[in-house]
């Protein structure tokens, strides 16, 4: 079993911001908009407080149905907090888990009843005899009476109080795949290929995911009494639409919610993005024609109407229900104009880019800043800026082991002409091979092993940062402790993490920083290192530099989202890609891809930054190669 971490959560949580209203007439399912995920856990934590309180008042217990995963982390750590804060008591308090993968050991580290230990029961006053997660390890000839049996506790027990969801790439709650019926009870299943890849990260491969598992069914959910379906990051934006918007279909399980009298969708703004009402509100109401919703309607128009902005018509206008902001300009000459002039500011050239600056670039794991910032730290170098490239995780276990083995054995080859002990480096490597052997997927590595990775890491980003014009000296490694748990799992972003980042940036005291803002990372650790930067800038004492906001390897901002678009030539992209070649580990096959691109990531690079700059050219804006997208952070919630 590997070592246990106990989550820790700041003595005080600020309370969260106002939700984002609009008109709802094209939800199915009630929906509650938050600007972050940070607010949905609050958000939810006291929604799941009070319910507690009334239930315990009223029958002297509450039944709680909880879900997996990394979508309800933050709300579970709110309840530890709030618990440690003497503000809630589960000693009356009976839970039902919706799944378990099968086969599964209770203590295997991708056990579902191990991560409820791990990140809430192990740390509130709950009853061990009061909590229910489905047996993995049942034999299969049990199974069926194991899901009947989980069935009847559910009813001795009252029934679910108030059950929480994540919803799946694929529209699963629980693990009810497409195709399942809403009569559906708990039961075993076999998983969807779309739901095994998207847990492939978890298990260090897709391969190595349980086919199979124990989940509760479509008729338990809807018999609780109170849902909440929960969505962070803009990977589940398609998917959650289709639940909140689309018409009910075994296809999509979540939309079943759509018959349930008390269901609510409680999402971050990410998620919720492609929500009319968030995404095109015009079609739904009288909106405010700022500058940046008139950008926003405007691309949209001329991507439907197939048109460059400047050749826009009135018709055009008044058959996409955009009458409004043409009766506001009275032509469409004045808006087209405007908006053209809008986004061709936002191209930067080099000779518009930062020069002489102090410049810090934060990287969440060893490859985020070429993939993402390639082009732009190129320019930003001749521009004679002084750049710091600081890696904020060793990035070790995205490493396969035979990267490991074919590094020891050139240490091996090569000992006699470095000088160093050969039987020394075979002790090493047998210990190592021998650890490989009997070491199951995802398990922890030896001390010397995440060693060993993490320096492969660091040295494939010195070759990079050196191939985009940086010295090598340029590059620097916090290690943040958060990350060190040898596992796909992290730890909470905590004191340790945020003083590391602090110190550098009372070092450096750079005019402008760069960070990671996307949603997208599967294991979260854009999102960690974001708020570690954010924490130690608002601890700091040093002026507060400009930061802009780039985007992983798995989507880009758009043009409207954009603040500055940086146009790259053929050549500059090809060695941008060249730089990306450098981190090795990473090339061909890379151990956490990221959703259901089966690209590698030079390749999604050089698509996104193409079509960034066509979808510019379509619009009628100056026509480049390639292009990267920035938004600069006035407020530290951009992105996130």
């Amino acid at each position: 079993m590997t070592q246990r971490h106990v989550p820790t959560t700041p003595a005080t949580q600020p309370a969260p911001r106002a939700t984002i209203e609009g008109p709802r007439e094209r939800e199915r399912i009630r929906t509650v908009v938050v600007p972050d995920h940070d607010d949905l856990a609050a958000l939810l934590a006291e929604r799941v407080i009070a319910t507690i309180r009334r239930e315990v008042a009223a029958k002297g217990r509450c039944i709680l149905g909880l879900a997996t995963g990394s979508t309800p982390l933050g709300i579970y750590r709110e309840l530890i907090r709030r618990h440690q804060a003497g503000e809630v008591d589960f000693a009356s308090v009976v839970t039902f888990n919706l799944d378990e993968y099968y086969p599964m050991p209770a203590d295997s580290p991708h056990s579902y009843r191990r991560y409820m230990w791990e990140n809430l029961f192990a740390h509130v006053n709950i009853k061990q005899e009061n909590v229910h997660v489905p047996d993995g390890a049942t034999p299969r000839e049990h199974v069926t009476e194991h899901c009947a049996a989980y069935e009847r506790a559910i009813g001795q027990a009252g029934g679910i109080d108030f059950q929480i969801l994540g919803i799946g790439k694929s529209g699963h709650i629980g693990f009810n795949e497409p195709g399942s019926p809403p009569d559906s009870r708990t039961r075993l299943v076999t998983l969807d290929i779309v739901t095994r890849k998207d847990a492939s990260a978890d298990f260090f491969g897709e391969d190595n995911v349980p086919r199979e598992a124990i989940t509760m069914g479509v008729a338990t959910i809807l018999e609780a009494r109170e849902i909440a379906l929960i969505a962070t990051g803009e990977h589940k934006a398609a998917i959650v639409r289709r639940a909140v918007e689309g018409e009910a279909s075994p296809d999509v399980a979540a939309t079943f919610l759509q018959r349930h009298a008390n269901a609510t969708a409680y999402l971050d703004l990410a998620a919720a993005a492609e929500l009319t009402r968030i995404k095109t509100p015009w079609l739904l109401e009288p909106v405010e024609w700022t500058p940046a919703m008139t950008e926003r309607a405007v691309v949209w128009l001329a991507e439907q109407a197939g048109k460059a902005i400047l050749k826009l018509t009135a018709r055009d206008y008044s058959e996409h229900h955009l009458s409004p902001l043409l009766a506001k300009h009275g032509a469409p000459g004045p808006i087209n104009g405007l908006v053209f002039n809008r986004l061709r500011d936002k191209i930067r050239g080099r000779r518009k880019l930062p020069s002489r600056q102090r410049i810090l670039v934060f990287s969440p794991h060893p490859d985020d800043d070429v993939i993402s910032m390639g082009g732009i730290l190129r320019k930003l170098w001749e521009n004679e800026n002084a750049i710091v490239v600081a890696y904020m995780t060793s990035g070790n276990i995205a490493v396969f082991d035979h990267d490991v083995e074919r590094h020891l054995d050139f240490v091996d080859r090569a000992a006699d002409a470095l000088g160093v002990d050969r039987p020394a480096v075979r002790r090493v490597r047998d210990a190592v091979e021998a650890s490989f052997e009997r070491k199951a997927p995802g398990a922890v590595d030896l001390p010397v092993v995440q060693d060993l990775k993490r320096m492969i890491r660091e040295s494939e980003a010195i070759a990079a940062v050196e191939a985009v014009g940086l010295p090598h000296g340029a590059a620097r490694f916090l290690n943040l402790p958060f990350y060190r748990t040898g596992e796909v799992r992290k730890r909470p972003i905590g004191p340790e993490d945020v003083a590391l980042v602090r110190a550098l940036l009372e070092e450096v005291r750079p005019d402008l920083v760069f960070v990671a803002g996307d949603l997208s990372d599967p294991h979260g650790t854009h999102r960690m290192c974001k708020a570690a930067v954010e924490q130690a800038l608002g601890a700091s004492a040093i002026p507060s530099p400009q930061v802009w906001l780039y985007r992983g390897a798995w989507q880009e901002w758009s043009i409207t989202e954009a603040e500055v678009l940086v146009p790259l030539s053929q050549d500059e992209l090809r060695a941008k890609i060249f730089a990306i070649f450098k981190h090795q580990s990473q090339k061909d096959t890379a151990p956490f891809p990221g959703g259901y691109d089966d690209r590698e990531f030079w390749q999604r690079v050089e698509a996104r930054n193409i079509e960034t700059a066509a979808r510019a050219d379509r619009l009628g804006l100056p026509e480049y190669f390639a292009m990267e997208a920035y938004v600069v952070d006035r407020d530290g919630t951009a992105g996130g």
